[in-house]
């Protein structure tokens, strides 16, 4: 039988509250994945307008129905070597620290459910810019995947950086 919690005077099977949908993208040959409800939508690579003078990671903006929105390179952020955009590539829009960004990626793959059980806490695996933003390793099928925590993608500094060339 499966373990309840009780809130509020009403009882919730544990595996429904412990569950969560990612939505899992590739970049090089590892899946990731973010919390679903931190993912706004997925678009198709569209024109990218450059911005002088920005972070290395930041490919420039995009006009999304009249909202300027800021691109991060996910290869550039985690320190995998850069490749030309294709037919795959999408950019996911995230809201980042109360910031909208877009997210480029290699590909989006499927929305996937995961039990908090089944994401194993691996710190010492990650390299120093992923550290922070990597929050384990959980399996999908065949795939592991590494979740993310979407509010430890850019700093606070980064933040402001990005909100004050607005």
């Amino acid at each position: 039988m499966p373990a309840t919690i009780q809130q509020n005077s009403r009882t919730f099977n544990r595996e429904v509250v412990s569950n969560r949908q990612y939505v899992t993208f590739a970049i090089a040959d590892e899946f990731y994945g973010i919390d679903v409800i931190r993912a706004q939508e997925v678009l198709n690579l569209t024109s990218i307008t450059k911005v002088p003078n920005t972070m290395s990671f930041m490919k420039g903006v995009i006009d999304l129905r009249g909202r300027i929105v800021p691109l991060i390179d996910m290869r550039i952020r985690f320190g995998i070597a850069e490749r030309a955009y294709d037919r795959n590539t999408v950019i996911i829009i995230a809201d980042i620290r109360s910031l909208i960004c877009g997210l480029i990626v290699d590909s989006v793959c499927d929305v996937i459910s995961m039990s908090f059980d089944d994401i194993q806490n691996t710190p010492h695996f990650a390299s120093e810019i992923e550290k922070d933003s990597v929050t384990g390793i959980g399996r999908s099928g065949d795939k592991l995947v590494i979740v993310l925590d979407v509010d430890k993608l850019l700093s606070a500094e980064e933040v402001q950086q990005i909100r004050h060339r607005d």
